[in-house]
């Protein structure tokens, strides 16, 4: 492991007369600019604009324990009965069962924690369980941790990091493996973050003993560890981590909390932020940073690089269990456990933030919390804005067919990259609510599809005996491929044609593709 210096410390200022202060002008301007110059830390000085925000009481009366916050709404918690109970989005109970093919019952369920965008760890009295579609899951390394548990992360690569009191542990693929430098445990791990380095690469951080260290991967099963060294004051320690994910020309940001504030480290280098209050709780999820003061909660939206002040919040019995990446938190107010938002915002249910897209065939939808009834709903993609179709409401960028049905989702005629999707409810007083969800696309072939090399050998070899001189309409030209190209995805998709029998599923996923792309010739 390598450590880096402490930065230096400010120079403190005296008082003096105004004559000798004039005389010494020249003398500490020189002074100032050798010993502090380049190595000052760059402040952030937020001026929060307050907010009303909007609040869902849970339906059930949970635990003070951490939990899991699903970015579609709701989520996973412990009860006060020692139970694990999963929430929708207005609060209420849904649910979740015992999965029939588990090979132990949980017992008294101690915390829950984050795995996956729409799956939670549950750590429970006879093990770990998992969280997932419903379902309470006992997994085959049930037992291989006992209770424990302080944090967890998910890294770049979908990869889940437990701190245990035993050490540093990865779940990849199924498989629970120990993180150990040079044969011995990483143990007293109190906080987790996943954030890039200073170099760029995505990088675990980790908070051991006060000090910080960040692990990078060389393989599938090497890593890096290395102490990190912060711009800390005299006297001034880290508490606790937290990590914004990636967004639109950003890889994501470590922050900070410590005895004496916040500190966040973006692409550009250490910056400090001040706030009237010192901070004392601090939460992130996907790209918005929630901060726990004496009497205040703070909101950071990190895509509109804007903060907000929540009016209304008693915080005198407080404690954070969970938050979504949708700038939604899970709080304890006293007796309470409260869903606390800026705006009603869009769920998204078909695309979660961070995904990586790879085929067509994704439709989204967006879901909007009880009780709120937006004039309409708009979809914002690589430039273009859809309105909503029908029941969902639902967005395909292919648009609809003839019969109202969403096409299948393609992004043939977007470039490969970080993209994100848009959704904003809009509302008859002119106010608006946005989510913003990044992905990435990666398609497997990035190649344009085009009517002479993709498509014209499928019309040959099974659509031109019946469409140039026989039964059906004329399809035998580019042209008439394009006039006709709404018909013809409707009529392949239905498996209404060709009449001889449907096409295989990947020349029908061509032909949707070519023409939600531009029917290029």
């Amino acid at each position: 492991m390598r450590t880096h210096p402490r930065a230096p410390r400010d120079l403190a200022q005296g008082r003096s007369s105004a004559p000798g202060l004039l005389r010494l002008l020249p003398l500490c301007a020189a002074v100032l600019l050798t010993a502090c110059g380049e190595d000052s830390l760059p402040l952030d000085r937020p001026r929060p604009v307050s907010f009303r925000p909007t609040e869902v009481r849970a339906k059930t009366t949970l635990a003070s324990a951490p939990g899991f916050a699903d970015q579609s709404g709701g989520g996973i918690f412990a009860n006060t009965s020692g139970k694990v109970v999963r929430l929708r989005l207005d609060g209420s109970l849904g649910a979740l069962e015992p999965h029939p093919g588990n090979s132990a019952q949980p017992g008294t369920v101690n915390a829950v924690f984050r795995m996956g965008p729409h799956s939670a760890l549950v750590e429970a009295q006879n093990g770990l369980f998992l969280a997932e579609s419903g379902w309470l899951i006992s997994p085959p390394w049930r037992d291989a941790l006992g209770l424990g548990i302080s944090a967890t992360t998910q890294a770049a690569d979908g990869a889940v990091w437990l701190a245990h009191p035993t050490g540093l542990f990865q779940l990849r693929d199924g498989t629970l493996s120990a993180l150990k430098v040079k044969g011995e445990a990483l143990t007293g791990i109190t906080a987790l973050a996943a954030a890039p380095t200073e170099e760029g690469s995505a990088g675990v951080w980790f908070l051991r003993g006060g000090k910080l260290y960040v692990a990078v991967a060389t393989s599938l099963v090497h890593f890096d560890v290395r102490e990190e060294g912060a711009p800390l004051e005299e006297g001034e320690e880290v508490l606790s981590l937290a990590g914004l994910g990636p967004g639109l020309g950003t890889s994501g940001e470590l922050w900070l909390l410590t005895n004496q504030g916040l500190l966040r480290r973006p692409k550009e280098g250490w910056r400090r932020v001040t706030l009237p209050q010192r901070p004392a709780q601090l939460l992130a999820s996907g790209r918005f940073l929630w901060v726990k003061s004496s009497d205040a909660l703070l909101l950071y939206d990190a895509d509109a690089n804007e903060w907000g002040l929540a009016q209304g919040i008693d915080t005198r019995e407080f404690r954070f269990l969970s938050a979504d990446e949708s700038g939604c938190a899970w709080v304890q107010l006293g007796g309470e456990t409260v869903a606390v938002s800026k705006s009603p915002a869009p769920r998204v249910t078909g695309l979660h933030q961070g995904m990586q897209v790879v085929e067509d065939g994704l439709v989204v939808r967006a879901v909007m919390p009880a009780g709120v009834d937006p004039e309409e709903i708009v979809f914002q993609l690589g430039g273009a804005e859809f309105r909503a179709q029908g029941e969902g409401p639902v967005y395909s960028l292919g648009g609809t067919e003839d019969d109202g049905t969403p096409k299948a989702y393609s992004f043939a005629g977007l470039p490969a990259g970080r993209l994100a999707l848009g959704v904003v409810a809009r509302f008859l007083d002119g106010t608006e609510a946005k989510r913003l969800v990044p992905f990435d696309y990666q398609p497997v072939s990035t190649a344009v599809l085009s009517w002479a090399t993709d498509i014209q050998p499928i019309h040959v070899s099974r659509c031109e005996k019946c469409h140039i001189t026989g039964p059906g309409r004329a399809l035998n030209t580019y042209e008439l491929w394009k006039e006709n190209a709404a018909l013809i995805t409707a009529a392949v998709r239905d498996q209404r044609m060709p009449a001889d029998g449907p096409l295989d599923p990947q020349l029908i996923s061509l032909i949707q593709r070519w023409a939600a792309s531009g029917a290029k010739p």
